[in-house]
């Protein structure tokens, strides 16, 4: 068993007993090991990482804009900045950014990583 199917399991346990079984007898049969998959990647990739707050309300705006895709970036951007600005650290805005490749896609959260990296340079520069 790979070290984050056993976080995910892990989480669920206290998060949401029976869920894994529940995938299996639903989803199993059209494609195997899906359920294991999502336990291993979803919640022992994703929501097991470290460092992130999802209580504040400027990273769940970023990943409602994250999710959103592409066309957001301008407000992505400029929410990112007020996120810094309330106090949250660039690694809590790039964690919000990446659960977002769960439900949003990988596309959604790159085009969120490349307007990270885009605030996060420019405010080195400066």
């Amino acid at each position: 068993m790979s070290d984050a199917l056993e976080k995910g399991r892990d989480l669920l346990k206290g998060m949401n007993p029976g869920l894994e079984d529940i995938l299996v007898d639903r989803y199993d049969d059209l494609i195997p090991e899906m359920a294991e998959t999502l336990v291993e990647w979803a919640y022992g990739r994703h929501y097991a990482r470290d460092g992130v707050d999802l209580k504040t309300r400027q990273l769940c705006t970023i990943a409602a804009l994250t999710a959103l895709g592409g066309q957001t970036g301008p407000q992505l951007k400029i929410n990112i900045e007020h996120t810094l600005a309330a106090g949250a650290d660039r690694r809590e805005i790039v964690e919000v950014i990446w659960q977002i490749a769960v439900y949003g896609g990988l596309p959604a959260a790159i085009n969120g990583l490349n307007a990270a990296r885009d605030v996060f340079d420019a405010r080195d520069a400066a």
